[in-house]
């Protein structure tokens, strides 16, 4: 037996089906787990020495790949100033300072531990400020397991939306309206029925749960525009999008594309703060004031701000920023991208790819879906398939259809090369 099954076996006797985080399991596309003993660069190892080229990288936060060496040094000399104090540090202003630079539509940020924290830390705000109850959400974008956004789609509009986790009831369900992503019919009767009771709208700009997708540019458009015509704060969930996709985030894209656009009310996590627990929500200092201690809003955490976090992010956000790094990230996630699609064609497999930054997504279905429920057809055996066919090869792709991709600093031409031969092989 592999040491991988040996701790999978003892880890289950422990933990809620062995793992701490559902898509751990590998129970979309069965086998065991790989129990991970170090990373390096663009790869990790696990239990049984096997090393693997890392598309997962914590899912996004490693975007300097793992170990770099200023976030290890900054890491160590923060640790032996201690872990945790319960009160305010410098460190947390100058995160606070170098995340508002980057993101002109902020004003204010709050520092959390986690991106669900964030999320609905950011609804109780948009409802705390506006006085208002109710908020949309998209099927398909997941932005933590709080009640009230674990909701899925109800029978239509005129319903609203149904848990989709037991311990959810129904009464914290209701104030969820659930629209189908890049629905602009739908959003427009969202509004026209709802559109005075809304708090907020909260959508991924670039899906990533659903696995890589864009919302397009029409419909954040009217988006904006029915948000301010009714009142509603538009929040966008950058916890993974958030400079991941862009040295200004998934918002500075699409202001490079709308000018004067921006959100309303922001959340971040993962990349700011390189691999450590932490996360953030902010907005105009206007609608920040309602936050405590200054408003009613509560919000409060013992780990908030946490020195080892905070000096991990700051020096994530300190290396991104140099010259020529986004193009570069960009650069090698779209010949990765464009090597999987030729790889594909070669194959005669039906396969469909985007990127942006250092985040991917790919399909195996001849374009690329709008929306969940295209997401959803494709041939999950198939998936399943490939993807254990790289795994087998030293390839860690993430162990679900819906997951979107990431691409490191550290990944070097060898290892997209080393890739793309592994998924010639893994299709054929």
């Amino acid at each position: 037996m592999s040491q991988n099954q040996t701790l999978f076996e003892r880890a289950q006797r422990v933990i809620p089906g062995g793992v701490n985080s559902p898509v751990r399991a590998f129970r979309a596309v069965g086998g065991t787990p790989r129990f991970i003993t170090r990373g390096s660069g663009a790869y990790i190892f696990d239990a049984d020495a096997n090393r693997y080229i890392d598309y997962i990288g914590s899912w996004g936060p490693m975007i300097l790949g793992h170990g770099h060496p200023a976030v290890l040094e900054a890491v160590q000399k923060a640790a032996l100033d201690g872990f945790s104090f319960g009160a305010p540090t410098e460190r947390e202003i100058e995160l606070a300072e170098e995340i508002l630079k980057l993101v002109p539509s902020m004003e204010q940020v709050r520092l959390v531990s986690s991106g669900t924290e964030a999320t609905m830390s950011a609804i109780r705000l948009a409802r705390g400020a506006t006085g208002r109850s109710k908020f949309i959400k998209f099927e398909g974008c997941y932005h933590g397991h709080t009640d009230s956004l674990l909701v899925k789609a109800g029978s239509g509009l005129a319903t609203f939306g149904n848990p989709t986790s037991a311990g959810v009831p129904a009464e914290v369900a209701q104030h969820t309206v659930v629209l189908e992503y890049n629905n602009l019919a739908q959003l427009e009767e969202a509004f026209s029925l709802y559109g005075h009771e809304l708090a907020c709208v909260i959508i991924e700009p670039i899906a990533g749960n659903m696995n890589f997708v864009r919302a397009a540019l029409p419909f954040v458009k009217r988006l904006r525009e029915l948000c301010t015509q009714h009142g509603a704060l538009l929040v966008f969930d950058e916890v993974m999008t958030g400079f991941r996709v862009g040295l200004h985030s998934a918002q500075g894209h699409y202001a490079s594309l709308l000018p004067g656009f921006k959100p309303d009310i922001s959340t971040f996590g993962k990349v700011i703060g390189g691999g450590m627990p932490l996360a953030a929500f902010g907005a105009s200092r206007d609608i920040m004031k309602h936050l405590a201690p200054l408003g009613g809003v509560y919000q409060a955490g013992t780990l908030s701000g946490n020195p080892v976090a905070t000096a991990c992010g700051l020096a994530t956000l300190r290396e991104i920023q140099k010259p020529g790094f986004f193009d570069r990230l960009g650069e090698r996630t779209r010949q990765l991208v464009d090597g999987l699609k030729a790889v594909a064609a070669e194959n005669g497999v039906p396969f469909s790819a985007d990127c942006q930054g250092g985040m991917f997504g790919f399909f195996l279905l001849p374009e690329l879906p709008q929306n969940y429920k295209t997401v959803m057809t494709t041939d999950g055996a198939r998936f399943n398939a490939f993807f254990h066919g790289m795994l087998d090869r030293g390839v860690y792709l993430a162990p679900a259809l819906y997951e979107a991709g990431f691409v490191s600093a550290e990944h070097t031409e060898a290892d997209i090369a080393a890739t793309l031969e592994a998924a010639r092989q893994a299709l054929r």
